[in-house]
């Protein structure tokens, strides 16, 4: 790339302090043409990793004063050179300021155009790339560490191991199939296969790490369910902090799903207060009735709310009989009232009396829901399959290998083999980003936001 690029790097809207980012050949003779330093040496004459104090000016008019660093080629985040402009942070302000950094020769930065030209210039790998904006999307400290990890290599170091030993394999077999008349070991099934063994149960087990990832990246998927008035909504009101929920006597006053995302410790958990689960005639809840079972049946997490001042009925033991046991979390409420059952006669390995209405015990749901999460945790260091494009490409991988492993045990010829693990080594080295089409990196980076 050739072109030189600018945009914003901060947040839109007010505040102390932004920065305007440039990079590309032109990012520092265009500094030079906007920026006085106050004393010292203008932009050209700087030294990499260095700073200095000055004035913007447009057509001789001052601007702002700002503090400018200079990252010299190819020791800065893109590779090119890079000139980053700090300034006051009023929206306006920093809008003309980079008005004034355009001309013919400086155009605005596409979403995500600075961590493509870093991946191109072979800063990033693309799993490091993607990490980028889930750092920047993190919604808690958990999912903050994974993309650092990410971010650090992690996943693109198991993924380049397994790409290796798919390498060794295939070269092995090259050589063997290629030079027959040398004196070269003949590949041994039985030791191929047990290679092939060993390398697929690398990569389920890093495929297995994807529903934590999703779950670090998206939230934890959390349904509400239980019937009319055990205090379903009143539960989702408390865990959100407001009344986002209509709470009335009236069975039957929730229709449709209502949704919120709150934090519980280290995890985003995105609640749905479904509609109370009952047989009815009336058409409209019937609807919210059959998406409260859809949303039960789809949950990472269902949060089962029971009332313990009323005898459990028919319409209970019938929640009970379709709940997912190991993700289900059982809520024993009002136990401000006195009891009619108790608890334990239920059977769930996690059960919280709670009284949704007065708060009472609510820290004690906070903290099932991190052993929960905690029981299906990796630990991101190790590295984990963060998005559907990785997961998919780890998947054509895994696929691959089987074939060819399927084709070892069915006596065919060793070049059958070879083209299965060629085709799987294609979709490891488009998931690292080592082969991979403009399209698919296009799709990639136009999830960023502008200015990284």
């Amino acid at each position: 790339m050739t072109d030189t690029i600018a945009a914003i790097a901060t947040p839109q809207g007010t505040g102390g302090m932004a920065v305007i980012r440039i990079s590309g050949t032109d990012a520092i003779s265009r500094a030079d043409e906007i920026f006085r330093p106050v004393r010292g040496k203008k932009p050209s004459e700087m030294e990499g990793y260095t700073c200095a104090y000055g004035h913007i000016f447009r057509d001789g008019e001052r601007l702002d004063d700002v503090v400018l660093t200079v990252f010299r080629a190819p020791h800065s985040y893109t590779g090119e050179d890079v000139v980053e402009i700090s300034c006051h942070g009023g929206r306006y302000l920093t809008e003309q300021i980079l008005r004034t950094v355009f001309c013919e020769d400086v155009r605005l930065a596409q979403p995500g155009e600075f961590t493509k030209r870093a991946f191109l210039a072979g800063k990033l790998s693309l799993t490091q790339a993607e990490a980028v904006a889930d750092l920047i999307a993190a919604s808690g400290e958990n999912a903050m560490k994974a993309a650092r990890s990410l971010r650090d290599g992690a996943t693109f170091r198991r993924i380049h191991a397994c790409s290796e030993t798919l390498l060794m394999l295939l070269s092995d077999l090259a050589v063997w199939a290629d030079y027959p008349d040398e004196d070269i070991p003949a590949v041994d099934g039985d030791t191929l296969a047990a290679r092939l063994e060993a390398l697929l149960d690398e990569m389920r087990t890093l495929l297995s790490t994807y529903d934590y990832g999703r779950i670090l990246r998206e939230g934890l998927h959390t349904a509400i369910v239980g019937k009319p008035n055990v205090g379903k909504s009143t539960l989702f009101n408390a865990l959100s902090g407001y009344e986002r929920s209509i709470v009335t006597d009236i069975a039957g006053t929730t229709r449709d799903v209502v949704e919120e995302s709150i934090r519980v410790g280290g995890v985003m958990l995105r609640l749905s207060d479904t509609a109370g689960v009952r047989d009815t005639d009336e058409q409209i809840e019937r609807i919210g009735v059959e998406r409260s079972w859809q949303y039960l049946e789809q949950a990472d997490l269902v949060l089962a709310v029971f009332d313990t001042s009323r005898l459990l009925d028919e319409e209970d033991q019938k929640l009970l009989a379709r709940l997912p046991l190991e993700r289900t979390i059982c809520i024993c409420n009002k136990s401000d009232l006195a009891k009619a059952w108790e608890p334990e006669t239920l059977g769930f390995s996690d059960s919280i009396e709670i009284s949704a209405k007065t708060g009472d015990r609510l820290p004690k749901l906070e903290q099932a829901v991190e052993r929960f999460c905690a029981r299906r945790a990796v630990p991101a260091e190790d590295g984990l399959i963060a998005n559907e494009r990785q997961r998919s490409c780890l998947m054509q991988a895994i696929d691959a290998v089987q074939e060819g492993l399927d084709a070892l045990r069915m006596g065919l010829a060793y070049d059958a083999v070879t083209v299965s693990l060629d085709a799987a080594e294609d979709a490891l080295l488009q998931l690292t980003g080592e082969r991979i089409t403009e399209r698919v990196a296009d799709t990639v980076f136009e999830r960023f936001c502008v200015g990284k």
